[in-house]
C-alpha cells in the first residue's frame, strides 16, 4: 500500500484529497504548511508527495527545492498544485525538481490518474543495462549516478530518466510527445515545454557549451536525440 503525503494549507482540498485517495486504497497522510510537510516527510518517508505551492510559513517552491537537495529524498515523486496558473510557476516548479503539476481548480480523478502513473513508473524494473559508457559519459543505473569526465553530477530523477534512455539509444530520434508519454507515464495535454525545460536543464550539467552540446542533439520540428 502507498503512502501519499498531502500538502495544502486549504482543509477541503487536504479532506478531498484525502477521502478520494483512501477510497482508492492508498495510506494517506496531511500537513498544513511547508515545515511540517518536511518534518512528515523526516519522520516518515512518503511513496509521493502531492505539494502546493501556496503556503504558509514555507511556501511549496522551497520545500521541493530543499528534498531535490536531500539525496535521501531525491526519487520522491512530487506533484505540484497551483492557483496561480502562470507559465513561470510551472517552469520554475519544473526545474526546482517537481515531476508533474496541476493548475487549481483541478480534478480528483485526473489528479488520481497521474499519481498511478507516477508509482507505476516506481515498479517498473530497471533495464538489464547498469552501466552505459558514452565517451566521457558514464551512467550508472541501479546506482542512479552520473559521471561526466570523471566527474560526478547530480541529476533530478527526471532528468536522469532523461538521459538513461537517450543514452541507451544512441541515434535514435525521441519526439517531445513521445517522452512525455514514456517519462511522466500518461497523456500530457500537449505541454512539450516539461520535456524542453528538462532537457536544458540536463545539457547545462553535463554539456561543455549548452548552446552546442556534444551529446544531446535537438532536431528542430521533431524532437531530441543522443549522438552517437
Amino acid at each position: 500500500m502507498a503512502t501519499i503525503l498531502v500538502v495544502d494549507d486549504e482543509e477541503p482540498i487536504r479532506e478531498l484529497l484525502k477521502f478520494n485517495l483512501e477510497k482508492e486504497g492508498y495510506r494517506v497522510r496531511v500537513a498544513k504548511d511547508g515545515p511540517e510537510a518536511l518534518a512528515s516527510i523526516e519522520k516518515e518517508q512518503p511513496d509521493l508527495l502531492v505539494l502546493d505551492v501556496m503556503l504558509p510559513v514555507m511556501d511549496g517552491m522551497e520545500v521541493c527545492r530543499r528534498l531535490r537537495l536531500n539525496p535521501q529524498y531525491q526519487q520522491i515523486p512530487i506533484i505540484m498544485l497551483t492557483a496561480k496558473g502562470e507559465e513561470i510557476d510551472k517552469v520554475l516548479g519544473l526545474e526546482l525538481g517537481a515531476d508533474d503539476y496541476m493548475t487549481k481548480p483541478f480534478s480528483p480523478r485526473e489528479l488520481l490518474a497521474r499519481i498511478k502513473a507516477r508509482l507505476r513508473r516506481l515498479n517498473v524494473k530497471e533495464e538489464p543495462e547498469v552501466m552505459i559508457v558514452r565517451r566521457d559519459l558514464r551512467i550508472d543505473i541501479s546506482g542512479f549516478r552520473v559521471l561526466i569526465r570523471g566527474e560526478e553530477t547530480e541529476l533530478t530523477p527526471k532528468e536522469f530518466e532523461l538521459l538513461r534512455i537517450f543514452a541507451a539509444h544512441p541515434g535514435k530520434v525521441y519526439s517531445r510527445d513521445e517522452l512525455l508519454e514514456r517519462i511522466w507515464g500518461y497523456e500530457y495535454h500537449g505541454d512539450t515545454r516539461t520535456v524542453d525545460v528538462h532537457v536544458r536543464h540536463l545539457r547545462l550539467k553535463i554539456e561543455k557549451d549548452p548552446s552546442n552540446p556534444e551529446y544531446i542533439e535537438t532536431l528542430r520540428g521533431i524532437g531530441y536525440r543522443f549522438k552517437g
